[in-house]
């Protein structure tokens, strides 16, 4: 309210009063405001934003009249209804130009889309710089990436390129007058890299060379570290006294502060000197070691080059020294979970298997492996025998940190006597453990029930088997033992139950999955044999057993494609293998593919030359193809195998008569006849050779053919006579019985029946023996007589030969199919699938 006063008396006084009108707004003009004073909206302001870009704002500004309601100059101005207050305090968003017919616009958007950044010069030497560098520092990690994932080629071309554009950045700044500012860190970076590179890629001189770039310039500190990466290099080129100067020189260039990376590097050397032989340097490193910083692998290092220079008594200090290198590690109790505590529970559940934990484990089973072997090392050094070396490694082993190793080694003690081929000793050994706990239990008694078997004492071996499983139900050694103990028995339903078990308890247990397969087999289930097998195959890529038996079971469910692409497999893991190859002859032979047949049974004759089945089939295959000059030499070698089995010797001399040397079929007649002068048909080729050649000899031969004919048709007659006889006694004993029995009609078996019953009964007692004649039988069989038209002396009928045994080599056109000998699907069973019983060394 703005009033004018004066000092004036009485009634005077008011008269120069004056009100304001009540339409008036006594406050207007305050929130007026001239905008170009408008500074929150100058980005906005297009003419600004033009004059600050060009010359735009050079030009006079107009004037603007600034009047109020009451004739006074203003505060502000009204410009397009924006308003700008003039008070100091001012809500949000809110005027007295609302009144007036303003929008309530708090966030300006009435104003439109703020206009777009402005683009950055690229042009300028900096930004190309820096953009240089970013290509440089991208091509570097894309270098390790590649690294990190195996692709070392790729990564070495990564690092090469990042060290052109290196130099592309050095000498783009010393055109731009920034010399002064190389970033040096980025080129370490870049050299390092790239010498890492070279490393893994194994170009050792250029690696070499790229390290000796970093190491002469002083520029970088503490480059003399990478001289052991120098001296690395060297120990992989066997450059042994370069790796040691460069380990002592980086060794010298750091400080005592890095006491860690002195020891390491003081290793490094040690090991340089066991290398070359020099023990006693290579002691001295390591005693250093272990007695500023003990670690495991240096005291097996010394407790070796102590073992290598004899020393007896410094060996015994160096054991006590390794037993007594602290690990650093929890006690496993802290992850035992406690019944009360529901948090601790889930903390101790947390970190029960975290990667802390599991670098634990891993650092306790590396410590134990090295004592293991460094007192199965010593014991047979310390004292004047093993056993009394054992028994002093265990009393050291006993009383150090490690007690539970102390029956491990002794369970070594007896796998020792086992490598000596002292039973007894071993025996005795693994049965002090009966009374311990019962996983040393468990181990030993596996151990035992293993012996047991392979001596066959397979009723000693189910009884420690059960001792195992008694000990220790969760066994997969023990469960096998027990399964094989089984299935000698053929009850195998039942050893399937066992090997069943061990692999619940045991997933990755192999032998049982093979033994299982097995089984299935004999119990010819041969699809769920086949998905055992198919499984193992998964887990034993290049296992040859598992792949041959799934061969075998291809062959049995009569798909010989198939089985034909696993012997494939087998002989690309083993190609040497004769059975295997011998198999795949078989195979092809009985697809009708000669050929490929003869070229694998070929292989697996030069592999292995004493296989009759192979140098039967390989004789007959040549002269089926009319080479019988070549057949001699492969039933020579027959004659070499089996000299008492005088078909080869018929087949060598019928070879050489077919191929026309006659002079040399009598000569090798003549020599069977010597060994076997009983022979009847030796006898009958000498006759005839000798008539159709005209030798005098033809009577002598002729008078003994028929001597050797007459004895062989009297003891005929003997032994038909004495079936007669005993076949006379067998129906009247029947006769004698069935009549006090009161039966009037006896059932009899012809001698032919009973004479087929008795053979198949020999198969089945012993298949392969039986296999191995009815080849025999078979070539004999097919190979009885040659062609009268290409043979002279065979225009005899072939009655008059004698049926057992006739021309050995017989018609061409009826060659029987031989193979290779089938290898029994249960082959070294005991050997193959109980190997991993004994406790791992």
């Amino acid at each position: 309210m703005s009033v004018s006063l004066h000092r004036l008396s009485g009634k005077r006084e008011m008269e120069n009063v004056h009100l304001a009108l009540e339409e008036d707004d006594l406050y207007s003009g305050y929130n007026d405001y001239n905008p170009t004073f408008d500074s929150e909206e100058l980005e906005n302001d297009v003419g600004f934003q033009q004059a600050v870009r060009t010359s735009h704002g050079r030009r006079p500004p107009s004037r603007i009249p600034m009047t109020s309601s009451v004739g006074r100059p203003m505060t502000g101005a009204v410009q397009d209804g924006a308003t700008r207050p003039m008070t100091a305090v001012r809500a949000a968003g809110y005027t007295s130009s609302l009144t007036r017919g303003s929008t309530f616009d708090p966030l300006g958007q009435s104003k439109g889309p703020a206009p777009p950044l402005e683009a950055k010069n690229e042009d300028t030497p900096e930004e190309k710089i820096k953009i240089l560098e970013k290509k440089v520092n991208d091509l570097i990690e894309e270098s390790c990436m590649a690294h990190s994932m195996g692709s070392l080629q790729l990564a070495l071309e990564k690092a090469k390129e990042a060290g052109r554009k290196e130099r592309a950045l050095v000498r783009q700044r010393e055109q731009s007058g920034n010399a002064d500012h190389i970033n040096l860190d980025l080129t370490y970076s870049v050299l390092l890299n790239l010498a890492n590179q070279y490393e893994n890629n194994e170009m050792y001189p250029e690696a070499l060379n790229s390290y000796q770039v970093i190491v002469k310039n002083k520029m970088f500190s503490n480059a003399g570290r990478l001289k052991v990466n120098m001296a690395n290099i060297y120990f992989k080129q066997k450059n042994y006294p370069k790796a040691i100067k460069f380990y002592r020189m980086a060794l010298d260039q750091i400080s005592n502060a890095h006491k860690e990376m002195r020891i390491k590097i003081m290793q490094n050397i040690g090991v340089v000197f066991v290398r070359m032989g020099q023990y006693s340097d290579a002691i001295t490193s390591f005693e250093h070691i272990m007695s500023e910083s003990p670690n495991i692998k240096t005291g097996f290092n010394l407790i070796l080059c102590y073992y290598a220079i004899g020393d007896r008594e410094r060996m015994k200090k160096a054991f006590q020294k390794l037993i007594s290198v602290p690990l650093g590690i929890d006690d496993e109790d802290k992850y035992i979970p406690s019944n009360d505590d529901t948090s601790s529970n889930m903390v101790t559940e947390a970190i029960k298997n975290d990667k802390l934990h599991q670098m634990e484990r891993d650092l306790k089973i590396l410590a134990e492996k090295y004592i293991m072997t460094a007192a199965k090392l010593i014991a047979p050094a310390v004292e004047t025998s093993f056993a009394t070396g054992f028994d002093w490694c265990v009393d050291m082993v006993k009383s150090s940190q490690y007690v539970e190793l102390a029956n491990d080694l002794e369970i070594n003690k007896a796998i020792t006597y086992l490598r000596q081929k002292d039973f007894n000793q071993a025996v005795e050994t693994l049965k002090t453990f009966e009374k311990k706990d019962s996983r040393v239990k468990s181990a030993a008694a596996t151990n035992l029930s293993f012996l047991y078997f392979l001596e066959k004492d397979y009723d000693q071996a189910d009884r420690y088997a059960d001792l195992a499983m008694t000990a220790d139900r969760y066994n997969p050694a023990a469960l096998i033992n027990k399964g094989n103990t089984v299935f000698i028995k053929q009850d195998y339903e039942k050893a399937a139950e066992f090997y069943k078990e061990a692999l619940r308890n045991d997933s990755s247990c192999t032998e049982a999955l093979y033994n299982l397969g097995l089984t299935y087999k004999k119990l010819n289930r041969l699809e769920e044999a086949l998905d055992c097998f198919l499984k193992l195959h998964a887990i034993l890529r290049n296992s040859a057993q598992v792949m041959y038996q799934l061969a075998h079971l291809y062959e049995l469910l009569e798909d010989p494609q198939q089985a034909i692409e696993w012997l494939m497999q087998v002989i690309s893991v083993t190609p040497t293998d004769p059975q295997a190859l011998a198999k795949l002859g078989e195979l092809h032979d009985g697809e009708g593919d000669k050929s490929q047949a003869f070229q694998y049974y070929y292989e697996s004759f030069r592999y292995f030359p004493s296989n009759i089945d192979v140098i039967e089939w390989l004789g007959a295959y040549y002269i089926e193809t009319q080479f019988c000059e070549k057949a001699i030499q492969y039933f020579e070698r027959a004659t070499l195998i089996q000299p008492t089995q005088v078909k080869w010797q018929l087949m060598v001399a019928s070879c050489y008569r077919r191929s026309g040397n006659y002079q040399k079929a009598l000569e090798t007649y003549k020599d069977i006849h010597h060994k076997f002068p009983e022979n009847v048909e030796c006898l009958r080729f000498l006759v005839r050779l000798c008539t159709d050649m005209g030798l005098k000899e033809v009577q002598e031969y002729a008078t003994k053919l028929k001597k050797v004919e007459k004895m062989k048709e009297i003891r005929e007659q003997r032994v038909k006579s004495g079936r007669e006889g005993s076949g006379r006694g067998r129906r009247e004993g029947r006769e004698g019985s069935a009549g006090s029995a009161g039966i009037s009609t006896p059932v009899l078996t012809s001698p032919k029946k009973a004479s087929t019953m008795g053979i198949s009964e020999d198969v089945k007692a012993d298949s392969s023996h039986s296999s191995n004649s009815t080849k025999g039988e078979r070539l004999s069989a097919k190979m009885r007589s040659l062609p009268a038209s290409s043979e002279p002396y065979e225009a005899s009928s072939p009655k008059e030969l004698d049926a057992s045994y006739m021309d050995p080599l017989g018609p061409q056109m009826e060659r029987p199919k031989t193979g290779a000998k089938r290898r029994t699907e249960d082959d070294d069973f005991a050997d193959e699938e109980l190997g991993d019983d004994l406790l791992p060394e």
